[in-house]
């Protein structure tokens, strides 16, 4: 393998504590030297004079849609879009055709990633079999295979006598349920935040308590038997409250948000923008500053994206009838650099921590920093120059994505997954 020196870069390792101006050597696929003037020789030199470089990023919410929907996305188009956004490992969630619910599919995810080579490919399992909420799944068949957590995102696991069993079977192998917290009665059928703009456009709204009373419902459970919860997508004021109090119960509980959720609110959807359209909906200005304040003082532990392509046929339809879910690998760098460091919620450190050291540690694998030693999976982008999203660029098969025309700052320039450039601009 080749060896990389990435020159005089701001250095950014939270696990390290090192925010500042340093030189790091990666050879033989591992960080062999961080420090000021390495001179050792290397068969490429980066010039990152000006750049940011920082642990790879980690996305542990994302739809790739292998196997039964690759005309929407599939994980090689996946991994060439998270290696163009910095993120070099990923999560994939389940609700598949078929639904990731056995040892072959969990094996077969996993080895597509391989054979694409652009980020670390990993996948959850399901809770239920088929995704039914019915039947356990094999908890400890998929563990074995690497599955990195179970879910049935997409869908809530609606028993919670099921919930239960899932908590106490997946906390004797260590990894997280990861939850889909909804509760689909009070959804009834809507279409969006129940609000202001739902009134406007006529459009029958989702409560926010259909997420947040779900949210309470599983931590209280996870609390009770001392599971492993981490709740997706967390939108609300009231779900954010909810595992606030449980972390400081003590409760084995993480969550993570989506940029949209800080960057956008229900006011994208004015006008019927599908692409705006999204599961749990885009909520008012008050729970897009709970979702900063829950960033800020440590309720939220990450910044995943639930990327979830569509094609565009699907989406250009009427509103309600449209499915949920919008892009994001390659703009949420840059989301969250803009909304969140550079109007001073978050420090930079702060947001590699969320975006690389903490879903490393969600899921338990020893990635998310610089340290030597290490897998040299590492970012560098750039915060100063102001570009403009053109989702004409995008690597993802499908470009569903509301930020088309958007200023923003934090533009990745070069991925490197296990010593090698994957991605350069």
């Amino acid at each position: 393998m080749s060896s990389i020196l990435i020159k005089g870069g701001h250095v950014v390792d939270p696990a390290n504590n090192i925010d500042k101006t340093l030189d790091v050597f990666v050879k033989d696929g591992v960080i062999c030297a961080v420090g000021e003037n390495i001179a050792e020789a290397a068969d490429e030199v980066i010039d990152a004079g000006g750049l940011t470089v920082a642990p790879g990023l980690i996305d542990l919410h994302v739809h790739f849609r292998e196997p039964g929907y690759e005309y929407k996305e599939d994980i090689e188009s996946g991994s060439r879009a998270a290696a163009r956004g910095g993120v070099t490992t990923v999560v994939c969630m389940p609700n598949t055709n078929p639904p990731i619910d056995s040892r072959a599919l969990v094996e077969y995810v996993m080895n597509r990633g391989k054979e694409a080579g652009l980020t670390n490919v990993l996948t959850c399992g399901c809770i239920t079999k088929g995704q039914q909420g019915k039947e356990l799944s094999e908890i400890g068949e998929l563990c074995e295979a690497g599955a990195a957590g179970i879910s049935d995102d997409g869908r809530p696991v609606i028993s919670s006598s099921l919930m239960l069993r899932a908590l106490e079977y997946s906390k004797m192998f260590g990894i997280p349920v990861m939850s889909h917290s909804e509760d689909l009665d009070l959804v009834d059928g809507g279409a969006m935040n129940d609000g202001y703009m739902s009134t406007y456009l006529g459009l029958k709204g989702i409560p926010k308590c259909a997420e947040s009373a779900a949210v309470a419902r599983d931590v209280l459970i996870a609390e009770e038997c001392g599971g492993i919860l981490h709740v997706c997508h967390v939108s609300t004021a009231g779900s954010i409250d909810a595992v606030r109090r449980a972390k400081q119960r003590g409760a084995r509980i993480t969550c993570e948000t989506a940029p949209h959720y800080f960057s956008l609110t229900e006011k994208a959807v004015d006008g019927f923008n599908t692409n705006a359209k999204m599961n749990p909906p885009l909520r008012d200005e008050s729970d897009a500053e709970a979702v900063k304040e829950g960033l800020r003082d440590g309720t939220i532990d990450a910044i995943a994206t639930d990327h979830a392509p569509h094609d565009r046929d699907e989406k250009e339809i009427e509103f309600a009838l449209a499915p949920n879910g919008i892009v994001g690998l390659e703009t949420s760098l840059a989301l969250s650099y803009t909304n969140l460091v550079m109007s001073g919620v978050l420090t930079l450190p702060q947001l590699i921590e969320k975006m690389s050291l903490n879903p490393a540690r969600i899921i338990n694998i020893d990635k998310g920093t610089l340290g030597v030693g290490k897998a040299a999976d590492i970012v560098i982008f750039e915060t100063e120059n102001e570009f403009t999203v053109n989702t004409d660029e995008f690597a993802s098969k499908n470009s569903n994505c509301p930020y088309d025309g958007m200023k923003l700052r934090g533009r990745v320039n070069t991925t490197i997954l296990g010593g090698k450039i994957v991605y350069q601009r």
